[in-house]
């Protein structure tokens, strides 16, 4: 594998496809947070580029969003579950997602590129996240899905799928960690934006 630090794209074990979840309702932000800008750019596009930049060989965006083909929930309200779901509706077997929340502009490409690392397990994400993470698509995971899907409404969360598909969790090092800083209120969004200056 090449070094992203480099700035050169990964290799990895099979060609992948990228996914922006940003289909949210963005209550707490109070407007919608995919079209905040980040460095003169809306966020949803810094997620695209970063998965573009990391290898992807196309990125597909969760959401009710025809400026950018986002594939709409085919049961709304449910979260990030239920955008991964309508995503993975449209994809073959064998797919391999690298999925990405809207909301995470300090992800860089070495970070992702530790997902990237061939594994036999379909489900990889860092220690003590549920984003970004690394699905193999299969009949294992369709049904997981769909068993959390109709189930109870506590049971609906990339945890709980995270759990079922028993996901291999990558180390972090305390520097990598400062990646993985969303943004969900006007507050955290302005010491984000403060912070990290253009």
């Amino acid at each position: 594998m090449q070094e992203a630090a480099s700035g050169c794209r990964m290799t990895p074990v099979q060609p992948w496809t990228g996914v922006v979840l940003a289909g949210g309702r963005s209550s707490r932000m109070g407007q919608d947070k995919a079209m905040l800008l980040w460095h003169g750019r809306p966020l949803l596009e810094r997620m695209r580029d970063l998965l573009r930049e990391a290898g992807a060989q196309q990125v597909l965006i969760s959401g009710n969003r025809p400026e950018y083909a986002g594939i709409t929930d085919i049961q709304p309200d449910l979260g990030p579950l239920g955008g991964l779901a309508s995503v993975i509706a449209r994809v073959a077997d064998a797919t391999m997602l690298v999925v990405v929340p809207v909301d995470m502009p300090l992800l860089s490409t070495a970070v992702l590129g530790k997902l990237l690392v061939p594994s036999q397990h379909r489900c990889v994400a860092f220690e003590g996240q549920r984003l970004p993470m690394r699905l193999r698509i299969d009949i294992r995971v369709r049904e997981a899905l769909t068993t959390l899907m109709t189930g109870a409404a506590s049971s609906r969360s990339l945890g709980a799928l995270q759990r079922s598909l028993r996901c291999q969790r990558v180390a972090v090092t305390a520097s990598e960690r400062a990646a993985f800083v969303n943004c969900n209120t006007p507050a955290q969004w302005s010491e984000l934006i403060d912070e990290n200056p253009d």
